[in-house]
């Protein structure tokens, strides 16, 4: 209950007082300034949409599987780690960086986050920018994909609830922005009530005839999930994309408040120490050490990459007006922060033993039960939890799944609680796997811009956003690149990559954001972005290259994944060599002042 607490009001003080003045001093914003959400406004791409709304999309949009599965996974190494790098981080780090480059982005009409780089350091830098990004958001898709994939595997309970939350979000559109347009409550109420029975109906499901049409293995899965993203990308945002995310974030919220009082009321043992010996390194989850580990496997508890792809992407084309950037980016920044504590809380409320024996595949676990053993883990409730959530959990990798066990054991300590475990437990499922298809959803959308950005270069009808066969061709090759990685990728693999590339990109984001500051006679003022860059940056280069050194090139020495292992390497080196090339670019230009600029307004 003090974590949870603690945490609420510190992360309270900090939107109250330093963002603040960072809204004052650094995020300058001016409401008389027309946003490109009016100035532009095309009816599928540039829509003004109501704060609360936005936020919602944007949290869904940033919220995917980092804040849920990292922390999750990062419990390998103890609670106090990750909890104390994402109650400082998602302040210092992730909420500046969301928050800069959403302004960023609004001043430049809603451009991307390349052509910001182009601006405001040079044309080399915005090409390196645009490469690097498209890298970054297909391996970032992957590893947010292959968490959902892993957590609806042969389970139609689940497949059946987010299945249902398509159609749903679809007449919500409708009735939002056609029938009734700004009836927002109207079609709330309507999208919760259907969201909640298909919940229920859910059970039902693995004992019907239909059984069969909602259950899928993985790579089944991968196909459907890829022709969803492909839908979502090429539809207009008021159709799928922004009520879906606002229905998603509705829930989102709703659950996580929920926990919050189910955290208060029960107040669970932390029955994981606050440190293991796994910080030392060996981890069967996380191989790597503490340092730099931690800080890639929390991959948007504390600051994402990703966030700059939102924040420079879908959002900036949707704000009404300036005043609403500090609760849309530092808001949703926040909240992602109290959820990715929460969910390391709930994740480490189970007994040690059965945290490893869920996230450890079966075949390996036997190897590291007498180093478990002796570091004292030997109690194990595993049969019981499964059978209260009615389905075998062992070995069910990726953090989702323990992460729903932990979620469902909280919600069913509560009082005249305790026979719902399995209904518990799916709507954990359901709540996890809508935060990380939402993130999917809008981040293939954002991949479909940055291509058809680069590939308007050399065909200009590319550039167009509102040209279909642009927009069908570029949303089709993102879908396909992050598709591939599900297909042959497992988590050991697929998130070491995922989160270096996405600390990667959070480092590129906050050098582009520095010189957007710098560049505006604010100088005295970049301490706001340079300290948490120059700490990303080291820690995140210093994993990619262990990274490099532990799991690519013994990936290559394997006949097997010897494909897999060059392709992750030749991705790997690319990120790292555009970030030297962006750094050598804007550094001259921090240092000699590149002269004031006045504010965009196009």
């Amino acid at each position: 209950m003090p974590f949870v607490i603690g945490t609420i009001a510190f992360f309270a003080l900090a939107y109250r007082l330093y963002f603040s003045f960072v809204a004052a001093k650094v995020a300058v914003r001016n409401d008389l300034s027309v946003t490109p959400a009016h100035r532009l406004y095309d009816g599928q791409n540039f829509y003004p949409i109501k704060k609360w709304v936005l936020f919602g999309h944007h949290f869904a949009a940033i919220a995917g599987a980092g804040p849920l599965v990292g922390p999750v996974l990062a419990a390998q190494f103890g609670f106090m780690p990750g909890f104390l790098w994402m109650l400082i981080g998602a302040v210092m780090a992730g909420a500046v960086h969301d928050f800069v480059i959403l302004t960023a982005s609004v001043q430049y009409d809603g451009k991307s986050l390349a052509e910001i780089a182009k601006a405001e350091i040079n044309r080399v830098s915005g090409i390196t920018t645009t490469f690097a990004i498209i890298l970054i958001i297909v391996i970032a898709l992957a590893g947010l994909g292959l968490v959902v994939v892993n957590a609806l595997a042969e389970s139609s309970w689940g497949t059946f609830t987010i299945a249902s939350t398509i159609p749903i979000a679809v007449v919500m559109g409708i009735w939002m922005f056609r029938v009734r347009k700004g009836r927002t409550m109207e079609a709330t109420v309507f999208g919760v009530i259907l969201l909640v029975a298909a919940v229920v109906i859910g059970k039902y499901v693995p004992d019907s005839n239909f059984a069969s049409w909602f259950t899928f293995d993985h790579n089944t899965l991968t196909i459907l999930i890829a022709i969803y993203g492909f839908l979502a990308s090429v539809l207009p945002v008021w159709i799928l994309l922004s009520p879906r995310d606002y229905l998603s974030s509705i829930m989102k919220i709703s659950v996580i408040g929920l926990l919050a009082i189910g955290l208060i009321i029960v107040a669970p043992e932390i029955k994981m120490p606050a440190f293991t010996e796994f910080g030392k390194g060996g981890g069967p989850i996380i191989p790597g050490k503490l340092f730099p580990y931690l800080f890639i496997t929390i991959a948007c508890g504390a600051i994402s990459g990703f966030h700059s792809l939102v924040s420079s992407g879908t959002t900036p084309k949707m704000v009404m007006k300036e005043a609403d950037i500090k609760p849309i980016a530092v808001g949703s920044m926040l909240t992602e922060g109290a959820i990715s504590i929460m969910a390391l809380i709930a994740a480490t409320s189970l007994l040690p033993l059965d945290y490893f024996q869920i996230n450890v595949p079966v075949d390996k676990l036997q190897a590291i039960l007498p180093r478990l053993y002796e570091m004292g883990f030997t109690e194990s409730n595993l049969d019981q939890l499964s059978a209260s959530v009615g389905e075998s959990i062992a070995g069910r990798t990726g953090g989702a799944v323990s992460l729903g066990v932990g979620m469902a054991y909280i919600f069913s300590s509560i009082p005249g609680m305790n026979h719902l475990m399995s209904y518990w437990y799916h709507f954990a499922i359901m709540f996890e796997a809508l935060f990380i298809l939402t993130t999917i959803d809008a981040g293939t959308r954002i991949g479909r811009f940055l291509l058809q950005e680069a590939l308007g270069k050399v065909y200009k009808p590319f550039g167009k956003t509102d040209w279909l066969p642009g927009n069908l061709i570029a949303s089709g090759l993102i879908v396909f690149a992050w598709a591939y990685f599900i297909y042959t990728g497992t988590v050991s693999t697929i998130w070491p990559m995922f989160g270096a590339a996405n600390q990667l990109l959070a480092t590129i984001a906050l050098a582009i954001g520095t010189s957007f500051i710098i560049n505006r006679g604010r100088r005295k003022y970049a301490w706001v972005t340079i300290v948490p860059m120059t700490f990303v940056g080291i820690t995140t280069l210093t994993a990619a290259i262990l990274n490099i050194k532990n799991i690519y090139i013994p990936q290559m020495m394997d006949s097997t994944t010897m494909i897999t292992g060059l392709i992750n390497l030749v991705l790997t080196v690319c990120i790292i060599i555009s970030v030297i090339i962006i750094f050598m670019n804007a550094i001259p230009g921090w240092i000699s002042g590149r002269g004031v600029r006045q504010r965009k307004n196009l």
